[in-house]
């Protein structure tokens, strides 16, 4: 266990007058509120009362236990208080042992109670204060079904030798394993002392150490106010690589020598970053390389991104991810979405900034082939939205009130709201649009905006200014993708969509199917080009010649299972099977899932036989989309 800085004799009184053994039933607690049932409203997707009281700096001091799957110890938060009588943190499934009030000399136990936990947002801690109280310390513990942390048995490792933990905060579930005001509107510094197995590195999203020490003990500090989502730790067996003078790559042993390969090009990404908006404010960008779990292609936890394996492609051609997690550093990490109605000012921006960086680094024919690869994924997205009766969904600005906010992470808030800004800068000229955007990310650096604050800055300082009319509420409050959105074009796209057509139409294979320069995104406009329909005998030619089905890269590996499901090309199933068992991103799954589940009995008893094995591999955020895609068949 972490050790307490106060007085053992005084932990001892606090633990016996505060003895409740879960959430639900903490109404034990001797010093816990029984009569209290005041409603407490919920803001944004927080029970928390920012206005009135908010965290400035959070101290952690935590033990990591393996063997229990619990993380335990005291969260000390910070407060700047404007006369609150109550302070109200977001908890989801914590184990509250004791609160108290002042510093580490002089606490004082605190009353507090726990209102109904809700299925989405967890529930209310609400402490009681005083207008003067400016430290709030909450003694506490993690369940091990926590649906922030990911603990990973040795057998879903590298090595197989040790476990491993990571954390995946965003949108809510920071609440999960840290009691703490869980809104983007909130920004706070951090300081943290963790305790963990001595043969495992624990990092953060902090300065980090780059190698392992014998004690298992590891102090860190994150000097730059951030969003609680952005609150990460990854505990395994890691070692570092480093890049350049500001950056470094982490992965487990085995791996360690490709990421750094794969990853090489970071310094020029930032460079290249530097060069368009503004000075890099974070002191270090590290990317952490995690196990095949992780949800998600990319998260920008500050100075440390946390990235899924399947980006090493062996060739770099999946590397637009990183430029995406480190572009965050300006859009996202330094000026917020204030809520997640406004998601698209994080995303949005994010993959606007990464177009650029790729383009500055690799040239404007494959940054082209990047954004319309993204923009027929858009398109799918918005005509699926309308189909299903959900157009407000297609606004940038989005209604997620009593919504899951991981609702509003689809191609609308990252694809239409990047080509908002690309048709901006068409109106206005590049030059203009760079000395705004740079503008706006210096103007606005460690502040949480709105939808709205952002039009109001951009009607002031761009469209105004320069005469411009822009039809700016049609892209951001009405349905699908305005007619003056910016058009792109590829040569290179064009020729392999006539490759597919080709192949499908005739009985020969092209003999330019031979050739090995495409790049991935040639290949999935390749085999989108088919539209769901190809028949089997080609669907052999083309693995036979190609071997897509085996090519090591995931995304057209992917879109190559899903278009053998539609036509029924069994022979691929061994592979779809371990595809699935052992990657956890979900961009990967939800299609493949779904297709699955779309299509014949056999289908549907093949994806929930696969699911059954493969549901323990999954982060929640994973498996809960899943679960909802096949809740009708199971």
């Amino acid at each position: 266990m972490v050790q307490k800085t106060v007085s053992l004799l005084f932990i001892a009184f606090l633990l016996s007058c505060n003895n409740n053994d879960s959430q639900e039933d903490s109404q034990s607690s001797t010093n816990e509120k029984t009569n209290d049932k005041e409603a407490v409203e919920v803001d944004n997707h927080s029970y928390s009362n920012i206005e009135e009281v908010q965290t400035e700096h959070l101290h952690l001091n935590l033990n990591i236990n393996f063997e229990e799957k619990i993380i335990s110890g005291v969260a000390r938060h910070e407060m700047k208080n404007n006369g609150a009588e109550r302070a109200i943190f977001d908890v989801q499934e914590l184990k509250i042992d004791s609160i108290t009030t002042g510093g580490k000399n002089n606490e004082k136990i605190a009353e507090y109670s726990i209102g109904e936990s809700d299925e989405l947002l967890g529930a209310p801690l609400t402490v009681e204060i005083t207008p003067s109280t400016e430290q709030v310390n909450i003694y506490y513990q993690t369940k091990p079904e926590a649906q922030a942390l990911d603990w990973l048995d040795p057998s879903l490792t590298g090595s197989g030798k040790h476990p491993f933990l990571y954390t995946q905060g965003q949108a809510i579930l920071t609440r999960s394993w840290v009691p703490v005001q869980d809104t983007p509107g909130n920004r706070f510094t951090y300081t943290a002392d963790l305790q963990v197995p001595s043969e495992l590195l624990a990092l953060m999203s902090a300065s980090n150490p780059t190698s392992k020490n014998d004690s298992g003990s590891y102090s860190y500090e994150m000097s730059q106010p951030i969003p609680s989502y952005l609150l990460a730790l990854a505990v395994g067996e890691l070692e570092y690589a480093q890049l350049g003078e500001q950056s470094g790559v982490y992965a487990e042993p085995h791996m360690i020598d490709a990421v750094a390969s794969e990853f090489r090009d970071i310094p020029k990404m930032m460079d290249a970053a530097q060069d368009l908006y503004g000075a890099y404010l974070w002191e270090t960008y590290d990317v952490i390389v995690l196990p095949h779990s992780f949800p998600f292609g990319g998260m920008e936890n500050p100075r440390l991104t946390f990235a899924t394996p399947t980006l090493i492609a062996g060739d770099r051609s999946l590397v637009s991810v990183i430029a995406h997690e480190l572009a965050h550093s300006w859009s996202g990490n330094l000026v917020t979405n204030a809520s997640w109605n406004d998601f698209w000012l994080n995303e949005g921006f994010t993959v606007y900034f990464e177009n650029r960086i790729m383009e500055k680094i690799y040239g404007k024919e494959v940054a082209d082939m990047l954004a319309l690869i993204e923009y027929q994924e858009l398109e799918e997205s918005v005509d699926q939205m309308i189909a299903n009766g959900n157009a407000k969904d297609t606004h940038l600005k989005l209604h997620l009130d009593h919504r899951n906010p991981d609702e509003g992470m689809t191609d609308i808030a990252y694809v239409k709201g990047a080509f908002f800004l690309k048709t901006l800068e068409k109106a206005v000229g590049r030059d203009k649009f760079d000395q705004f955007l740079r503008a706006y990310f210096e103007k606005h650096k460690f502040e949480t905006l709105t939808t709205e604050d952002f039009i109001k800055y951009l009607k002031v300082n761009l469209l105004e200014k320069e005469n411009i009319d822009f039809n700016v509420d049609e892209w951001i409050y009405e349905d699908g993708i305005p007619d003056n959105v910016v058009t792109i074009d590829s040569d290179r796209f064009e020729k392999a969509q006539q490759l597919a057509q080709q192949l499908k139409e005739s009985g020969t294979f092209p003999k330019e199917l031979d050739r090995e320069d495409k790049t991935t995104q040639e290949w999935l406009a390749f085999i989108r080009a088919f539209k769901g329909e190809l028949a089997l005998s080609k669907m052999k030619q083309v693995d036979e010649q190609l071997n897509f089905r085996d090519s090591g890269n995931a995304e057209i590996m992917s879109e190559w299972f899903i278009l053998g499901i539609k036509n029924d090309y069994q022979a691929l199933r061994p592979d779809i099977k371990a595809f699935l068992k052992k990657v956890g991103r979900r961009k990967f799954l939800r299609p493949i899932y779904q297709t699955l589940a779309d299509g014949s009995e056999e289908d549907i008893a093949f994806a929930l036989s696969v699911y059954e094995e493969a549901r323990p591999n999954y982060h929640s955020v994973s498996y809960n989309t899943i679960d909802e895609i096949l809740a009708e068949h199971q």
